[in-house]
């Protein structure tokens, strides 16, 4: 190809390029954003926490919390629990793989803002008909195969006599083509921003999930503890039973006692050894619960967590931190704010859609009907322009699309109201859990006391002959009854303790850091 004929192919390139730039940039200026914009809400806080029971004796504190809260028991079997749910959990692990496909969709609704490039190249034996379309183009010379071939010749109705008709033909191309939607109305935008609020709302799902988790293991712990405790105290009152039981067969034996406090003791010793096996199977249970929370078959941790220990004991002092910072802490607040998000710029993406659409495309291609001219700047075909289409009739399905978002809208501006009155609900419940089982936790520890002393006093009127044995039967089920519900009020505030740290939303936010500027 000389000189002259490429530079008369570059500027029949040129010109339908300024054309379409000039196009883009008419459309970036005027282009705008449709739909309403979404705006923070504003969560109402108080200064101090309300509390309709105050606790006694462990007080939460506004101090800053630690969001690993459960280093607050000082117990290192309780950490290390929580640091293999952490690693090891397989809902943290389906949370996370759902946080990476929101992520994923992000990235596809951001990729409609770029232009879109392809390349192509084909390759086609072809014989096209001479009673078909090319009949329109009339009669033409009469040629030989070989000039209708090499593209010296056109085909037409008479291209070869007979029945034989046009030949075939090799069609080889290559070329790339191009396209760019303009967002004039901000149809694109509003889906990223739509997917961007998804993605931030994936990110508290899987936080909420950590949450979950760290408190559902501190319970199961706490728990297994309390139930060992049960054990421990119950087998504590078998052997008071069994004393018993040699006690009155001894009496009976000299003529001090009756056949009746023979039945009565031994009646009582098999009540609390039947009262055993409840407490085993509940022990059995909460073992397999933590060894699921770590991912791993039942039995895992019955050596290591078998043998009985202490309740985690509560601090003096609870950081809560403050009221304000509730909304920022819980990771299903903010949940229901981004799927807010959501939910309002899927308005804008349905409000776009009243609006026409613009896309320019472009598309440059080198055909030839020989292979030796696919080099040839002459064999060049292409196409550049605007593309516009109109929404006419739709049938309402525009409109419905409208008001389904905006109802959706509407819906979850609701579900964010109530998920944060919910969390306060569940934040003054969980202290006032605390403060009524310190209250109950007091009496019960005088309650043992004195019946420990009604034990020793009845046991030793029936020695000396100064008392029946039913007596002693009936302080010795109320020393058990007593204990087993000290027990279970100090669990219960090891627990309560456990929930008013859920409720706030702690739980491990540096374990697996997710920074939301990288989305921004």
């Amino acid at each position: 190809m000389s000189g002259t004929d490429f530079s008369h192919a570059q500027r029949s390139v040129r010109l339908p390029l300024r054309y379409a730039l000039a196009s883009v940039c008419l459309a970036a200026l005027s282009a705008c954003t449709v739909g309403p914009d979404y705006h923070k809400t504003a969560i109402k806080t108080t200064n101090a926490w309300h509390q309709s029971v105050t606790p006694q004796n462990s007080h939460p504190v506004t101090a800053s919390a630690d969001p690993q809260w459960w280093k607050e028991f000082n117990d290192p079997t309780l950490t290390a629990l929580e640091q293999e749910v952490a690693s090891a959990n397989l809902d943290l692990q389906v949370a996370s793989l759902r946080l990476q496909q929101s992520e994923a969709e992000r990235k596809i609704a951001s990729a409609a803002q770029m232009p879109h490039l392809g390349a192509n190249a084909s390759y086609a034996r072809e014989r096209a008909s001479s009673n078909g379309i090319l009949g329109l183009l009339g009669k033409m010379e009469q040629s030989t195969p070989g000039d209708i071939a090499s593209g010296a010749q056109g085909f037409g109705p008479a291209a070869l006599p007979g029945s034989v008709g046009n030949p075939s033909f090799n069609l080889p191309q290559y070329g790339m083509n191009a396209s760019w939607e303009v967002d004039l109305w901000g149809h694109v935008r509003r889906q990223v921003e739509a997917a961007t609020a998804a993605l931030h709302a994936s990110e508290d799902m899987r936080r909420d999930v950590i949450v979950s988790l760290m408190a559902e293991t501190a319970q199961n712990y706490i728990d297994l503890r309390g139930v060992q405790a049960q054990m421990a105290i119950l087998d504590h009152n078998i052997n008071i039973a069994r004393n018993s039981v040699k006690l009155t067969n001894m009496r009976f034996a000299q003529g001090a006692a009756t056949r009746l406090d023979v039945a009565d003791s031994t009646g009582q010793l098999r009540g609390f050894e039947a009262r055993r096996a409840p407490l085993e199977r509940l022990q059995v249970h909460l073992l397999n619960a933590l060894s699921f929370l770590v991912a791993r078959e039942p039995g895992t941790l019955n050596e290591r967590l078998g043998k009985a220990g202490p309740i985690p004991p509560v601090p003096a002092n609870l950081p809560v931190g403050l009221p304000s910072q509730l909304a920022e802490r819980r990771p299903d607040i903010r949940m229901a704010e981004e799927r807010l998000h959501v939910a309002t710029a899927s308005v804008g993406v349905a409000v776009a859609d009243f609006f026409p659409r613009i896309t320019l495309s472009g598309s440059l291609d080198i055909q030839a009907l020989q292979f030796s001219g696919l080099g040839s700047w002459a064999s060049r075909q292409y196409g550049f322009g605007p593309t516009a289409t109109f929404p006419i009739f739709e049938g309402g399905r525009l409109l419905g699309q409208y008001r389904l978002r905006k109802a959706q809208q509407r819906e979850a501006a609701i579900m964010l109201h109530r998920t944060v009155l919910k969390a306060w609900e569940e934040v003054d419940n969980a202290m006032a859990d605390l403060a009524t089982a310190q209250s109950e936790r007091d009496r019960l520890r005088e309650a043992v006391a004195q019946n420990e002393i009604a034990v020793e006093t009845a046991q030793a009127q029936y020695k000396a002959g100064s008392s029946d044995f039913l007596s002693v039967l009936t302080v010795q089920n109320q020393l058990l009854a007593s204990q087993a519900r000290f027990v279970e009020a100090t669990t219960e505030i090891s627990r309560s303790v456990t929930r008013l740290y859920r409720t706030l939303g702690g739980g491990w936010e540096n374990a697996f850091p997710v920074t939301r500027s990288s989305h921004s």
